[in-house]
């Protein structure tokens, strides 16, 4: 018994926790919430790229993947609470962010661009000065805690901001016209517009990329606590070689039919 406690000490010295030391198992919040990116069903099995990163990153490291879901707003706490090892779930990498927990290196980068109804006086914009201008005081929705929201808190602090837990109760409340447009990843948008109920709305022809802003982040890494260096070593070597091998390139073309992924820098 001694030992065993001996053991699990120095693992937590290294930065390592007593879930992967004792099991060799890593456990990965993610939102579950937010198609393509993480879908939980009802049993709690998650799919989606997010998915696929987690299980590539655990065969790498020869290690069991369990996913736990959780609110995309609650993701950053309950990571510092220990509830789960690391978070995999589309999450750009920001300052604000860093100061809570690190992040490996960045192994995605996507387009954020708005939707809005065909008929609405948004359609046709084509210039970022032009969109961020014709936004002022429309209601605008966006998933809480996201670098979305912090996006236009900070370009358009005069729109009326929506901000939702999911991605679903946005998606209702553009449908059902409570909101004048929806910002988020083109992936996400996408998932709203192919299904009925987005038939009547289309994409502003604006990408706004992440460069484009620090609000926006570097690119899409896994946070880790900010304790566990050993840990975050080994994942950005994984990651490095899943990149350079073309398996993050394959599922990221699974689920949004391009390659998002992002060379190692």
């Amino acid at each position: 018994m001694k030992l065993k406690t001996l053991l699990l000490a120095a693992c937590f010295a290294a930065g390592i926790t007593a879930a992967q030391a004792a099991e060799g198992e890593l456990s990965i919040g993610t939102e579950g919430a937010y198609p393509p990116w993480s879908m939980a069903d009802a049993a709690g099995n998650v799919t989606g790229f997010d998915a696929d990163v987690g299980n590539l990153l655990c065969a790498k490291l020869e290690m069991k993947c369990q996913f736990v879901v959780q609110a995309f707003d609650g993701l950053i706490p309950a990571l510092k609470a220990k509830r789960f090892d690391i978070i995999i779930s589309g999450m750009s990498i920001t300052e604000d962010r860093k100061k809570e927990i690190n992040f490996s290196i960045g192994y995605a980068e996507l387009a954020n661009m708005f939707v809005v109804p065909k008929t609405s006086t948004l359609v046709g914009i084509t210039d970022l000065d032009g969109l961020i201008t014709a936004l002022d005081g429309k209601k605008v929705g966006v998933q809480a805690g996201t670098t979305h929201a912090h996006y236009l808190e900070k370009k358009v602090p005069n729109a009326d901001l929506k901000t939702y837990d999911t991605l679903d109760q946005m998606q209702i409340d553009i449908a059902s016209g409570r909101i004048d447009a929806a910002f988020a990843d083109r992936s996400a948008l996408d998932d709203f517009l192919n299904k009925p109920e987005g038939k009547d709305f289309q994409l502003v022809d604006v990408n706004v990329p992440s460069s484009s802003d620090p609000t926006l982040g570097e690119g899409i890494g896994v946070g880790i606590a900010q304790e566990n260096t050993e840990l975050k070593a080994r994942i950005d070597t994984a990651l490095c070689e899943l990149v350079s091998d073309g398996s993050i390139g394959k599922a990221s073309q699974t689920w949004f039919k391009t390659d998002i992924s992002r060379p190692c820098k």
